[in-house]
């Protein structure tokens, strides 16, 4: 019996043997029990035709009827006597007008008219089987079915006797009336059904008694919700949203209610729109939309939202990251859909973006059960777990993780899902895109306001409130920097507006900042002309890794809390415990807290020299032991940020330089300060490059000391610091760093690795990579078999679709764009076969690098951290040749 558990509000194939289906079904209860359950069809494959036809099909003896020969019928009438009943437009059973002994007497109907009948009778019987499923008294099966119970019960009733032709006539009158009180009782939905007694309680009859209680609950639940919705404002469609509508209402145009969780399809369908749009302006506009209805709706997935936009799980220090190859990307999504993995490479091939091809293959998917929808907070929730995930056989859940969550996937939400799990959105946000969209989101609708107004632009001139975006943009970017959290922010913004943001997020010791970067200068007299009549100093500039080293404390530093971070954020702690170890000979007593900036170099203790870069990339990455470390590191601090509790980035250069040699102490070999000087005169700058040049150093940091040009600007490549390498003298005046898109294979001396390599810049307001050249000098035998090897690691099958390259440029290997290269050249120049800055310089041309040559691996940076368009054309315009052509342009600094 545990069969009848099976049926569900769904189609099923079910196999019964004869003999349990006849002692379960041989009772008129339990079949018209089941026939009550809508859209079930049980096909009885073990049965044989014949019992399958007798089981359904069976009518029981016509009961001999007298009526008056006055009794006048019609022709419908007349054929419905042939078949036992007939109905009337109400659906009501009318009496037998014929017997069946006037059948017996009239040989002619028999002939002719009667088998025609009975194949007619069958497919009819058949058909209304099948397609009956509104009621049970207008179904033949169950009428036929009754009178099969009939004839089962009178086959258990003693002998039959006969009855005088008035006694008939009363009983089928007494007949006819119990069977409308029957239907009666069955239509009114107040009098309860009247439970058949059994001797024993079958599980079937206890099973369907609970299916008609949740039957009766579900109809009074529904009841409910109808009632709820009626009472409920309309919503626009979660299909329908549309965060691009001018006149966007946050709270008319959203597709979720006020306290409900944000749907992911919202955040899907934003993204989408966001695509398919160039103009960034109009990208900012359609994101803070958005971010409008999540502020006045929902705030508590606001923090959500904005890492899922940025594509992050956590602030960069956590170190947090997936870690989820395309492979089984393609394995997960694969399963999911039927498809093989070789099936998902060549579709993945031919489209060039994995999140498309899983799109598609989703809209093709049909499942029995739908899953629950996706919201942002739980998509979010998924996604850290992933990355949570290590250990034995963390891959197979990693990938059982994203399928339930690709399953649950609606519209271009699986587009979105793969891209995030790929790490790669490519709708074209930076992460000045996303703040300046939550700056004019704030600003429309005040999220401190609550229940306040909607749209404060409405109210004000268009100068105004652009003056009101452009001060709230300031002051979160501004904020970012000092304290790049989102998790602090976002709780401060929701609950005391934006205006409080500087006071509740503050640099703090354990969050790392951006770090002030320099721009380049092509010679001394550069320098001269941007430090015009202003007093500066020049310091070493280091060729090793960026440092920043966080000490919290309150009375006294807490050694054990010390970190040590990169450029990029990343937490480096485990990566120099001896550095850590030496932290008490570096810091004086006064100190209780500091924010030091400095640069880790590879130093040979012995002859005491600085090591190249190259010596420092073989230092572990992570968890390294000091007892198995070969590589020594000497420290050299240069600025100094933070000061027992007070920041001191908004204080002067020379003032931050004489706090910082007050505190803190050289120790020989292990901390120093940045050696240098201040210079007056071009010659004291050439004499001091030379020694910097002579001590292994790359050349020169140029810094003001005074005055508001010599604060520490966060984040930002400010001209108020310039750098000048020993190869800025000639030629191009900077190295630029470039991603590896695709390889060429090598012939003669270097067959079997690459020998050629395509390189491109990286476009930040489009999230593309433009081919800069090709390069194939600088590089040793010992380099081509160690980058072989490296790469090999990051082959694809195809270029991606936000590659721009010429087709003439078309390399033998792609790449995924991971690594960064420097590459130094002569100067740039203009060619219509790459595309890098096409826009920018020219409309129709883009910059190249001429006479290419490689210098190393950049490790330390991340592709989107590599030379940007902008900068290359930068560097374009500011070279002799094009100096004074028509093309100018305005220097700005930029954060990032």
């Amino acid at each position: 019996m545990n069969i009848i558990k099976l049926i569900n509000r769904c189609r099923l194939v079910v196999s019964i043997p004869t003999q349990s289906l006849s002692r379960t079904l041989n009772s008129k209860y339990y079949y018209k029990q089941i026939v009550k359950i809508s859209n079930v069809y049980v096909p009885l494959r073990n049965m044989s035709q014949k019992s399958i036809t007798s089981f359904f099909k069976s009518t029981p003896k016509k009961i001999e009827e007298k009526i008056d020969k006055d009794d006048s019928t019609s022709s419908l009438n007349n054929s419905s006597e042939v078949n036992g009943t007939s109905s009337n437009q109400n659906g009501k059973r009318s009496k037998r007008l014929r017997s069946s002994s006037s059948e017996r007497n009239s040989p002619e109907i028999e002939k002719k008219s009667s088998p025609p009948l009975k194949s007619e009778k069958k497919k009819k019987v058949k058909r209304q089987r099948i397609d009956s499923s509104e009621s049970e008294s207008d179904s033949p099966i169950k009428s036929s079915e009754e009178q099969s119970d009939i004839k089962l019960e009178r086959s258990n009733n003693p002998p039959k006797t006969y009855d005088s032709p008035k006694s008939k006539k009363s009983k089928k009158q007494e007949n006819i009336v119990s069977e409308k009180k029957i239907k009666v009782e069955k239509t009114s939905p107040k009098t309860p059904k009247k439970k058949e007694v059994t001797s024993k309680e079958s599980p079937l009859n206890k099973f369907m008694v609970k299916v008609e209680k949740s039957e009766n609950s579900e109809t009074k639940n529904n009841k409910e919700n109808i009632q709820n919705d009626q009472e409920k404002p309309e919503i626009v469609a979660e299909v329908d949203y549309n965060p691009a509508k001018s006149k966007y209402h946050p709270i008319k145009d959203a597709c979720w209610s006020k306290g409900q969780a944000v749907p992911y399809l919202a955040l899907a369908k934003t993204l989408e729109v966001i695509e398919g749009t160039s103009a960034r302006l109009k990208m900012v506009e359609i994101l803070s939309n958005y971010f409008r209805s999540v502020i006045a709706l929902t705030p508590e997935d606001l923090l959500a939202s904005i890492y899922l936009c940025l594509n992050k799980l956590a602030p960069a220090y956590h170190s947090l990251e997936l870690g989820i190859a395309e492979t089984y990307l393609m394995k997960a999504v694969g399963q999911c859909t039927g498809r093989t993995l070789a099936q998902m490479r060549s579709a993945a091939q031919r489209s060039g973006d994995l999140g498309l091809v899983a799109e598609q293959a989703r809209a093709t998917q049909r499942t029995m059960f739908a899953a629950p929808p996706l919201l942002a907070r739980r998509v979010l929730a998924a996604l850290r777990d992933v990355a949570a995930m290590s250990g034995q056989a963390s891959v197979n859940k990693k990938i059982g993780k994203i399928q339930s969550l690709y399953v649950a996937c609606r519209h271009s939400e699986a587009r979105y899902l793969i891209r995030s799990l790929e790490g790669k959105l490519r709708v074209g946000l930076a992460e000045q895109s996303v703040l300046q969209a939550l700056a004019l989101a704030c600003a429309s609708t005040p999220p401190q306001a609550a229940g306040g107004q909607l749209d404060v632009a409405s109210t004000m001139s268009p100068e105004a409130f652009k003056a009101l975006v452009d001060e709230h943009a300031l002051t979160i970017k501004t904020t970012y920097c000092e304290c790049p959290n989102y998790e602090l922010i976002v709780p401060v913004l929701l609950r005391d507006g934006v205006a409080a943001l500087p006071e509740h997020c503050k640099l703090t010791p354990g969050i790392p900042l951006k770090p002030m970067l320099a721009h380049p200068s092509r010679g001394v007299h550069e320098v001269f002309t941007r430090f015009e009549n202003e007093e500066f100093t020049c310091e070493y500039k280091y060729d090793g890794e960026r440092a920043q080293i966080h000490v919290p404390g309150g009375d006294a530093p807490r050694f054990a809390d010390a970190a040590v971070f990169s450029r990029n954020q990343e937490n480096n702690t485990s990566k120099y415990p001896d550095v850590l170890r030496r932290l008490p000979a570096l810091l004086r007593d006064s100190v209780t807290s500091c924010v030091l900036d400095c640069e880790a170099v590879a130093y040979d203790t012995e002859t005491k020299q600085i090591l190249p870069f190259q010596v420092l990339s073989t230092r572990k990455r992570k968890d390294a032991a000091e007892e198995q470390i070969k590589v020594q590191v000497c420290v050299f601090v240069f600025d100094l940020l933070y000061l027992n509790g007070r920041p001191l980035v908004r204080r002067a250069l020379a003032e931050r330089r004489a706090l910082l040699r007050e505190h803190f102490r050289e120790a020989d070999g292990q901390w120093k300060f940045a050696e240098g000087g201040d210079c007056s005169d071009e010659e004291s700058v050439q004499r001091l490059l030379e020694n910097a040049v002579r001590s292994s150093c790359e050349g020169l940091m140029l810094k003001a000391l005074h005055g508001p040009r010599a604060r520490y600007d966060i984040a930002r490549r400010s001209h108020n610091w310039l750098k000048l390498k020993k190869d800025y003298l000639e030629g191009v005046g900077d190295t630029i760093d470039a991603v590896v898109l695709g390889a060429y294979r090598g012939r003669g001396k270097r067959a079997g690795l690459y020998g050629g390599f395509l390189l491109a810049c990286r476009d930040a307001e489009a999230d593309h990579y433009q081919s800069l050249c090709k390069i194939g000098t600088g590089f040793s035998d010992e380099d081509l078999r160690t980058l072989t090897e490296t790469l090999s690691q990051h082959v694809i099958d195809a270029p991606r679709s936000y590659y721009m390259f010429d087709g003439a440029h078309a390399a033998d290997v792609w790449f995924s764009a991971a690594s960064v290269w420097e590459v130094r050249c002569a100067d740039l120049s203009l060619s219509p076969a790459h595309r890098a800055a096409i826009g920018l310089v020219d409309p129709d041309r883009g910059v190249s690098l001429r006479f290419p040559r490689f210098v190393r691996v950049r490790d330390d940076k991340t592709p989107e951290q590599a030379t940007s368009a902008e900068q290359l054309a930068q560097l374009y315009l500011a070279q002799d040749q094009v100096k004074n052509s028509a093309h100018r342009h305005v220097d700005q600094d930029d954060f990032y």
